[in-house]
């Protein structure tokens, strides 16, 4: 059975087929860098790391690519609170962030790129649109006419004249769904105030800090939508294979995306689109905004990666989720059988009572058959569901084994404890060496995250921005040592 995807562009399951047979192009919408990571957000990444994974195993060659967007009103509006300009907020959160994804496991990106490093191609990218007659300008301001995109609607099934105003200075456009590639000045404190917490710096004060760029039309700021465009045009190419994101993206971000981009290049954007269902509690989308939310940093530190992982894989990407005590109870029930299966497995297969000379047909068989099923799940648009219950049928035919048998069947279970790690390591990311060796290489990667920020702080003399982070150093039990080759990091 090959992979087959749901493609939101088509709304088919379908053969994937990349473009190149052996590469494959891959783009996840990364955060906007304005608060604390959730579980809604570590959701994405996890299935996508999962995805990342199993296109691996299937022998492709994988370029991953995730932003951070680091120019927002949203990031300006906590200024004063987490940072004293939009780009100090902004980096305390990209901080944040790759802890968290280190401490989920993660398969590191090839590239994470960041906004505010690819401005100058957001406005070549601005230049094409307008010169093909795609874009305009007004009052320093450039705005994408929709109407001269004949397929505009085609992710989100929508029809041009009956869409509702994108916002942005809707009195300068020709259009009421006509979005902004570039907005002239910087940020009218109006447009943060609704989303400034207490602490804040006053809207005006926080504007004043707010980034801005030359351009060809004037100073201003690149709009939200163009900036995935650029950054994936440059890291990857005018087509890509695989473009993922959230539900809730389609319209506008990824519509506007679409459009942009083949207005500019004359390619297909995106051959598959895939969209990852929302995480809700007490039937709300778990979200920042509404403030019902669990962040990555307690959820892991109450839990560990691995229930955080099960949890989050325990319903296939494209379905809704949700965050409830019962539904991490499962999760903590699921991996407990998981661990221990593969437990057991290596301790029956380290002992004495482990032979060559035994062989349990049913135990072979049924490593066999799990593989399958494991394979079978992983190709039907990456179901990770199916594929965690094939390894908990697993962990039961191991238990039955050890359980039923004085003398063990060494080739079966070594079989076995491959198939755990294969799988359940390899794909689905857990981690079955224990939570602790997994607790200490987490935080020996945050250790040394924090001290080669508090070298920079220092170098640039940021002094109480560097005390700071050597009291989060000796807070995960950290002590820094000086040698040769500058300070380190080292845990007792």
């Amino acid at each position: 059975m090959t992979l087959r995807v749901t493609n939101t562009l088509t709304g088919e399951r379908e053969e994937f087929e990349p473009r190149d047979p052996d590469s494959v192009l891959l783009y996840y919408c990364g955060l906007t860098t304005s608060d604390p990571a959730h579980l809604g957000h570590a959701r994405g990444w996890v299935h996508v790391d999962v995805m990342h994974r199993w296109l691996d195993h299937l022998g492709y060659d994988v370029r991953h690519v995730e932003n951070f967007t680091d120019v927002n009103e949203k990031i300006v509006a906590r200024v004063g609170e987490d940072g004293e300009s939009e780009a100090d907020v902004a980096r305390t959160y990209v901080q944040q962030v790759i802890r968290d994804m280190r401490s989920l496991n993660l398969l590191r990106a090839d590239v994470y790129p960041r906004v505010t490093e690819h401005v100058p191609q957001i406005i070549d990218l601005v230049e094409t649109l307008l010169e093909r007659g795609y874009a305009y300008e007004v009052n320093g301001s450039v705005y994408f006419d929709v109407t001269a995109f004949d397929d505009y609607g085609k992710l989100s099934n929508q029809q041009v004249d009956e869409l509702d105003a994108q916002g942005e200075h809707t009195g300068e456009k020709r259009n009421p769904a006509d979005f902004a590639l570039w907005k002239a000045g910087g940020v009218d404190p109006e447009d943060i105030a609704e989303h400034q917490h207490e602490g804040a710096a006053s809207p005006e004060e926080a504007c004043e800090t707010a980034q801005t760029w030359d351009s060809p039309w004037g100073e201003g700021r690149p709009g939200w939508h163009i900036e995935c465009s650029a950054m994936s045009t440059t890291h990857l190419d005018d087509t890509i294979d695989i473009h993922v994101g959230g539900q809730d993206l389609v319209f506008p971000h990824h519509e506007n995306e679409i459009a942009q981009s083949e207005a500019a290049t004359g390619q297909q954007f995106a051959r598959y689109w895939l969209h990852v269902g929302l995480l809700e509690t007490k039937d709300e989308k778990m979200s920042s905004s509404l403030g019902n939310f669990s962040t990555v940093a307690e959820f892991v530190g109450e839990h560990g990666p691995n229930v955080a992982r099960t949890f989050l894989l325990s319903t296939a990407y494209h379905s809704k989720a949700t965050y409830s005590a019962e539904t991490v109870a499962e999760a903590e029930e699921r991996w407990e059988r998981l661990r221990t299966g593969h437990r057991r497995a290596v301790e029956a297969a380290d002992s004495v009572d482990a032979h060559t000379t035994v062989e349990d047909d049913a135990l072979r068989e049924t490593v066999a058959e799990i593989r399958e099923a494991f394979t079978t799940a992983m190709n039907d648009d990456f179901n990770t569901r199916e594929a965690t219950t094939a390894l908990l049928d697993l962990a039961g035919a191991v238990n039955r084994h050890v359980d039923d048998h004085d003398e063990y069947d060494y080739v079966g279970l070594r079989r076995a404890i491959e198939a755990f790690e294969d799988l359940g390591e390899g794909v689905l990311g857990l981690s079955f060496g224990g939570e602790n060796e997994g607790d200490v290489r987490v935080a020996q990667e945050l250790a040394d995250l924090l001290l080669t920020v508090r070298e920079e702080e220092r170098e640039a003399g940021n002094y109480e921005r560097a005390d700071e982070l050597r009291d989060e150093l000796e807070a995960l039990g950290a002590t820094v040592e000086d040698t040769d080759d500058g300070p380190v990091a080292r845990f007792d």
